[in-house]
């Protein structure tokens, strides 16, 4: 079964495109396994143009988000792990979705634990 996540970051990123709009990926860059430059991070995420005239060879699954693009001029591979996906949204209009931010402590810390309570949702302007 695919995840979740996979499916509604795929369901956003063919709307942006299908309606003419710029999908934006929005990333943790501390989280373990991310690679992008350095000079596109800041204050610890990356806000990455994923349109296809900005990207090649875009691949989205369970496990990453994978393509090449250019900084400054210079191509680069960019691999994003699922869990540090925090955001997509269309730049044009702002809509989109956001998840929690990627948990850093060890898989079986407490933080990584279910917490008993009233769901919550979170509205993205």
């Amino acid at each position: 079964m695919t995840t979740l996540k996979a499916s509604l970051l795929l369901a956003i990123y063919q709307w942006a495109v299908d309606n003419q709009l710029t999908p934006y990926l929005v990333a943790a860059a501390n989280f373990p396994g991310v690679e992008v430059p350095t000079s596109a991070v800041e204050q610890d995420q990356v806000v990455l143009n994923v349109h296809p005239r900005a990207v090649r060879d875009f691949y989205l699954d369970d496990h990453s988000v994978q393509f090449a693009t250019r900084f400054s001029g210079v191509s680069h591979a960019v691999s994003i792990p699922l869990p540090a996906v925090v955001a997509i949204y269309a730049q044009e209009n702002g809509e989109g979705m956001s998840f929690p931010p990627p948990e850093s402590g060890p898989p079986d810390s407490p933080q990584d634990r279910p917490t008993p309570g009233r769901p919550s949702l979170k509205v993205v302007k």
